[in-house]
């Protein structure tokens, strides 16, 4: 019986080459990255994509919902963004409690707008 067959052997493997093929590009961009500040251009634009990518991504999700959000009528899907937009500026642009407040409000019109 080899170290694969019993079980906990294919796991080890898929560990050390998924190590393998990650670490060093850690370490690259650790090293890559010693002198640069958050400040710098670079980092503003990577922010500014990054930014730009979530946006688009939630706006797909809400004007082209797949799966389960596609039952959820659009006038609430928006309603849900607005509110979380809302608690986001209220709570001093605290990400989470925006995220939790558009989840909220998007579970309570699922719930409430549909029938069982």
């Amino acid at each position: 019986m080899s170290a694969i067959d019993d079980g906990y052997g294919g796991y080890l493997v898929l560990a050390l080459i998924a190590l393998l093929a990650h670490e060093p590009w850690r370490w690259l961009g650790l090293i890559l990255a010693r002198n640069l500040t958050v400040e710098s251009e670079i980092f503003v634009w990577v922010r500014a994509v990054a930014t730009a990518l979530v946006a688009g991504l939630v706006m797909r999700l809400i004007l082209f919902p797949a799966g389960v959000l596609a039952d959820v009528p659009l006038s609430a899907r928006l309603g849900a963004l607005g509110g979380a937009i809302a608690v986001f500026l209220v709570t001093r642009r605290n990400l989470g409690a925006g995220i939790v407040a558009g989840a909220t409000l998007l579970v309570a019109a699922r719930h409430f707008m549909l029938p069982a």
